[in-house]
């Protein structure tokens, strides 16, 4: 039995992020997967101990280079300005979302709701953004007078990098916009620079990081 792509394993995956987007997580079955994967039932068994550890997967594959973009950033933070690490952090982020938007609208919907999985994401993926975001927003306005408390900044940023794939059928058919395009990642970074300029009341974030295509890992 030929797989539709690639090795097995990837086929699996590649299936399972399609069917958990389109039908969510407890509408997919194994056999779903195992039908549009093109392979025997007893290969998810094998390769992930069934549709949890499929899932398990899925969120690694995203968190994993989602949180790199973050922490590489963090790194940087020695050598170039704090604003230049901030900046790119976030469009790091866009673009990738922008290349796994199926997954991306997937994980964002899933841990949206009160479940035992999306609180344990919660307390591993996400306590560590929650600490690499705080780092490059603490690093870029220490030293701005700042109206609010840091951590609305960061509840806001978050909910700002989220909406394009929470809300992807809002954007493209109210809007006409498709999040997943260059034009609309330079676009939407520029605007959110703005809107950190708004919290410093500086102009540090006005002039935006390079095209999205220039974007690299």
């Amino acid at each position: 039995m030929a797989t539709r792509q690639g090795t097995t394993k990837e086929a699996i995956v590649e299936a399972a992020i399609e069917l958990f987007y389109a039908k969510g997580y407890k509408g997919t079955t194994i056999r779903d997967i195992a039908s549009e994967a093109n392979i025997n039932p007893a290969n998810i068994s094998y390769y992930f101990k069934g549709k949890q550890g499929l899932l398990e997967e899925c969120l690694i594959r995203f968190f994993e280079p989602y949180l790199k973009c973050l922490e590489e950033e963090i790194g940087k933070l020695d050598k170039d300005q704090a604003d230049h690490c901030l900046k790119r952090a976030i469009k790091r982020v866009l673009v990738f979302q922008s290349e796994h938007k199926l997954l991306a609208r997937f994980v964002w919907r899933e841990i949206s709701i009160d479940s035992q999985t999306s609180r344990e994401i919660i307390s591993s993926y996400l306590m560590k953004e929650r600490f690499f975001l705080k780092n490059l927003i603490h690093g870029t306005l220490k030293e701005q007078k700042m109206a609010f408390p840091i951590s609305m900044l960061i509840i806001q940023l978050k909910g700002i990098l989220m909406m394009p794939y929470v809300n992807s059928v809002y954007v493209s058919e109210v809007w006409g916009m498709g999040p997943h395009e260059p034009y609309f990642i330079d676009k939407y970074h520029s605007v959110i620079c703005k809107w950190l300029e708004s919290w410093s009341g500086s102009q540090t974030f006005v002039k935006p990081i390079e095209s999205a295509a220039s974007i690299g890992y």
